[in-house]
C-alpha cells in the first residue's frame, strides 16, 4: 500500500496538516485502506481499515478466526447476514452497527444478503491489555439505536449531545457523516485525541488544503480542530483516539500487546477452530 506523505502549503495554526493519505488497495469488491503492518501502526488503536462493496450474489468473507481485535461494520447500504462462536447471528441493515470484541478467541462469517448488494465500513480495534483475552462478546445496534448530533452518526464515543451504546474500556470517537454539498463542518476532538483521520466514501472533502476523496487521510498529531467543507454530498467515516501505548503484535487474524498474549490468542482459536470442523460447520 502506497503511503505518501503529504507536503502542504501553511495553513492557520489551528488547522491540522495531513501526514499520509493512501487509496488503498482493492481485491473482489473490498478496498484495504489501513493494515497493522503500515498506516495502522500511525494511527493505532485504529489499526486495520476496509471498505467494502459486496455483490448481490450473497458473497461472503467466509467463516473465519480473530483475537486481540474488535471489529466494527458500519453499514452504508444494503444488508449484511453475520454468524459467529458468540451465539449471535442475523442480519444487520443499512445503519445498522456491529460491534464484536474477539477478546481472547472467537470465529465469524458476514456477507451480502442474497438479493442485496452491500457496502460499508468495516475497522479494526487494537484492544487494550486488559481485554485482549478477555472473554469474545458483540452488540449489535440497529439504525434507530444509533445516536446523532448535527451531521455526525456516534458509532462509538461521544460526539456534542450524542452517546454511544457500544463502550469499550479505551477512549475512541469514531464518526459517520454525510454533508450536503457546500457544507462547512468542524470536528473538535476531546482533550488527548492526538490521533486523528478520515475517510470518504463517496463525495469529496475539501481539508488541510487538499481534497480527500475516495481515500483514507491521517492528521498529523494533536489536538487541534478539522475543517471540513463538501465538494458535492459526501458520506465519510471519521476516527479519534489517544494513541495505543503498545506495539502491535500480529498473527495472520489477530493483533495483541506481546507475544504472549498473541499465542495465548492463537491457541484458543485453533480450539475453537477444532470445535467448528468436528461438527462440519467450516
Amino acid at each position: 500500500m502506497n503511503m505518501n506523505q503529504s507536503h502542504l502549503k501553511q495553513t492557520p495554526a489551528a488547522q491540522r496538516q495531513l501526514a499520509v493519505r493512501s487509496a488503498g488497495r482493492s481485491r473482489g469488491g473490498i478496498n484495504r485502506l489501513v493494515s497493522p503492518g503500515d498506516i495502522g501502526q500511525l494511527i493505532k488503536p485504529f489499526v486495520f481499515l476496509d471498505l467494502f462493496q459486496l455483490g448481490a450474489n450473497g458473497s461472503n468473507m467466509g467463516m473465519h478466526p480473530h483475537s486481540g481485535i474488535a471489529t466494527v461494520t458500519v453499514v452504508l447500504d444494503g444488508a449484511i447476514a453475520y454468524t459467529e462462536t458468540t451465539g449471535s447471528e442475523g442480519v444487520l441493515p443499512s445503519g445498522g452497527v456491529e460491534w464484536m470484541s474477539a477478546g481472547g478467541g472467537v470465529w465469524h462469517d458476514g456477507g451480502a444478503v442474497p438479493g442485496q448488494p452491500v457496502t460499508g465500513f468495516q475497522l479494526w480495534l487494537a484492544l487494550p491489555e486488559e481485554d485482549e483475552n478477555g472473554p469474545a462478546q458483540s452488540q449489535y445496534l440497529s439504525p434507530q439505536q444509533v445516536q446523532s448530533h448535527g451531521p455526525a452518526r456516534v458509532i462509538i464515543g461521544n460526539y456534542g449531545d450524542a452517546s454511544s451504546l457500544i463502550r469499550p474500556r479505551a477512549p475512541i470517537n469514531y464518526l459517520h457523516v454525510t454533508l450536503a454539498d457546500g457544507e462547512q463542518w468542524t470536528y473538535t476532538p476531546p482533550a488527548g485525541h492526538g490521533v486523528a483521520w478520515v475517510s470518504v466514501a463517496s463525495g469529496a472533502l475539501q481539508t488541510a488544503g487538499t481534497v480527500v476523496k475516495r481515500e483514507v487521510a491521517v492528521f498529523e498529531e494533536g489536538e487541534g480542530a478539522i475543517d471540513f467543507v463538501a465538494q458535492g454530498r459526501t458520506e465519510f467515516v471519521l476516527g479519534s483516539a489517544p494513541k495505543h501505548p503498545h506495539e502491535l503484535v500480529t498473527g495472520y487474524y489477530s493483533v495483541h500487546t506481546n507475544a504472549q498474549a498473541l499465542a495465548r490468542g492463537e491457541k484458543e482459536i485453533d480450539r475453537i477452530g477444532a470445535q467448528l470442523r468436528a461438527a462440519k460447520l467450516m
